[in-house]
């Protein structure tokens, strides 16, 4: 293949800055960066990824235990580009959408890559979603392609199609024409190797790899065309609107924020970064794999799902140097039962995220698994999605208490949510966040974009402080939003899906705290009719379509809710009940 870009004028110009180092010309103010003057990677994700493979080719670059598959750098490349030729054989352009439905494999990671080459859109499904969030996804974004996993635990995701899809029976995968799902031409159904099982309205993963070449000259000739600008990948997130929104993310956005997550945990190419975070989400697919491929390091998936005893085993055989997760999966490595039994002593580094972290929690991961330099980090979907970051240096309570503190080529500032001017120090406002990072905006909904984005500051809605070193705490938050695991919820969402039930009148859902998960959800629910419906009705009613872990965890059926003067509802007073309730 052709090579049509300087690679080494590429990593020539790479940023090499300090994350945990204060910007010398940050104000002592609510309004606090990294320096916005900051050298950023100008490359598209294929050129940067072609430059690492140019200086690092005989390195691992993959390792997915649960497959059995390890690449070097050289024959990840070569995958990635035989994929992106079956891509543009089968007639995808740029700008065209493909959807991936799965939990973690090799086959996520070249399609992350390969659409990247030839700048198709990647549209992250989250495996949780059941039937109905999956047809407004796919529709929203016109997906002409979805890429699924057969199964995963007790989702059978070809049923679903079939159920979403009654006539795709009597259909073969080159014309398929659905009618709940219009614009996707082709299936596609990550196989085994040896999986002899066929089905004619999918194609298999290996069979649609067959079809490119990785030395197709049109892969090199479509990368040539694109801009780092370009839109690259969109990720639903829970929208307070009642349906998910789709962040529109650019090459230019993920590319700069993986890169610098990777700084922040100081990676280079002798780094292993275990990844059991699900890579559908922007946490795995960029704190993960972007952050470690942009060193030239080694990826690891323990596992397609989490387990904790994979994850140990997998640190401990690989010699892993990282680690990633949510608060919730490094207790549950912690407390495994056969924990004193494996050697972590490999571990140094690695990223805690996705909701708060104890103190004590965050002690035993430095002492008990050796991560010494493990940092904490923040953001959402919408800023790439970090925009803080502890450092090793950060002292052990603030590295517990605070988020750290921006990250390089961002500017953060905290303004009161009524008047929108800068707080001072150490008092409560709203999180804003400038730069590279902050999203293209939200696919189809110019309103919502705007709504969110306003000249160039996306609004968290998240409450904050800032300290005089520029230390950032998270104290709240300005919407409705629930945090369940990791898992961003808004409940309205879940309040718009239940209106749906003949029974139900009215509902409201409301965020009460869980050990084990932060928050769980609980629905308040007025009935049509006295004693017409049941618990596990509404449970039932919630598993078959929507996502397990939007799935209330209490019931309660009542007559009103309590309620202002004005007639709005009191949702605070609800949490408050249920609290004292269950004796939270």
């Amino acid at each position: 293949m052709t090579q049509l870009t300087d690679f080494d004028s590429i990593l020539n110009n790479v940023p090499k800055v300090d994350v945990g180092a204060r910007s010398a010309n940050a104000p002592l103010s609510q309004s606090h960066d990294k320096g916005l003057d900051v050298p950023l990677i100008e490359a598209t994700i294929g050129d940067f990824f072609d430059a690492i493979v140019d200086k690092y080719p005989e390195r691992e670059a993959l390792v997915s235990r649960h497959q059995n598959i390890r690449w070097t750098y050289r024959e990840l490349q070569e995958k990635v580009n035989q994929l992106a030729s079956a891509m543009i054989e089968m007639g995808l352009e740029i700008g065209d959408r493909i959807a991936i439905w799965s939990h973690n494999n090799a086959e996520w990671l070249l399609i992350q890559l390969a659409t990247a080459k030839i700048g198709v859109i990647l549209v992250n499904i989250n495996p949780a979603y059941r039937t109905f969030e999956l047809q407004y996804a796919l529709n929203k974004l016109g997906c002409s392609a979805l890429v699924l996993m057969r199964h995963f635990k007790s989702s059978d995701y070809t049923q679903m199609i079939r159920e979403l899809c009654p006539e795709i029976y009597h259909k073969n995968y080159q014309q398929l024409d659905l009618v709940e799902i219009p614009t996707i031409e082709r299936i596609i159904w990550i196989d085994e190797p040896d999986s002899d099982e066929n089905f004619n309205f999918m194609q298999k993963f290996s069979d649609w790899m067959a079809e490119g070449d990785a030395n197709d000259p049109r892969v090199a000739e479509r990368q040539a065309q694109l801009k780092n600008t370009d839109a690259i990948s969109v990720q639903f997130t829970s929208g307070t609107t009642g349906t998910p929104k789709g962040a529109t993310l650019t090459h230019r956005n993920i590319l700069n924020n993986g890169y610098f997550l990777g700084e922040g945990m100081k990676l280079t190419c002798d780094d292993r970064l275990c990844i059991p975070l699900p890579l559908y989400h922007c946490f795995g697919m960029v704190g993960g794999n972007l952050a470690i491929l942009t060193h030239g390091g080694c990826a690891v998936y323990p596992n397609d799902g989490f387990d904790p005893l994979t994850v140990l085993q997998t640190v401990e055989e690989e010699k892993c140097t990282a680690l990633l997760g949510v608060p919730t999966m490094f207790i549950a490595e912690l407390d495994h039962p056969d924990f004193d039994s494996f050697d972590l002593s490999s571990l140094r580094t690695g990223i805690m995220g996705g909701s708060s972290c104890p103190i004590e929690v965050m002690r035993r991961v430095m002492d008990k698994m050796h991560m010494k330099e493990v940092t904490i980090a923040y953001g959402m979907t919408e800023t790439s999605p970090a925009s803080c970051q502890t450092s090793s240096q950060t002292p052990l309570e603030k590295r517990v208490s605070t988020v750290g503190m921006v990250l390089p080529g961002l500017e953060v500032k905290i303004v009161d949510t009524e008047t929108g001017q800068v707080v001072p120090i150490g008092e409560t406002g709203e999180l804003l966040t400038y730069g590279y990072a902050v999203m293209k905006g939200y696919w189809g909904s110019r309103f919502k974009t705007r709504e969110a984005i306003q000249d160039g500051w996306m609004h968290t809605g998240d409450l904050a402080t800032m300290d005089e070193d520029g230390y950032v705490k998270i104290v709240g938050r300005s919407k409705d939003m629930v945090i369940r695991g990791g898992e961003n919820i808004y409940p309205v969402e879940i309040e718009n899906y239940l209106y749906r039930h003949p029974k139900i009148r009215d509902v409201q859902i409301v965020g009460v705290p869980d050990k084990k998960y932060g928050e769980v959800l609980a629905a308040w629910i007025i009935p049509k009719e006295e004693g017409c419906l049941t618990e596990e009705e509404v449970r039932q009613f919630c598993s078959e379509h929507i996502a397990h872990y939007k799935v209330p965890t209490y019931y309660r059926f009542v007559t009103e809710y309590p309620m202002t003067i004005t007639g709005k509802i009191q949702k605070y007073k609800i949490i408050e009940q249920m609290k004292e309730e269950l004796g939270l």
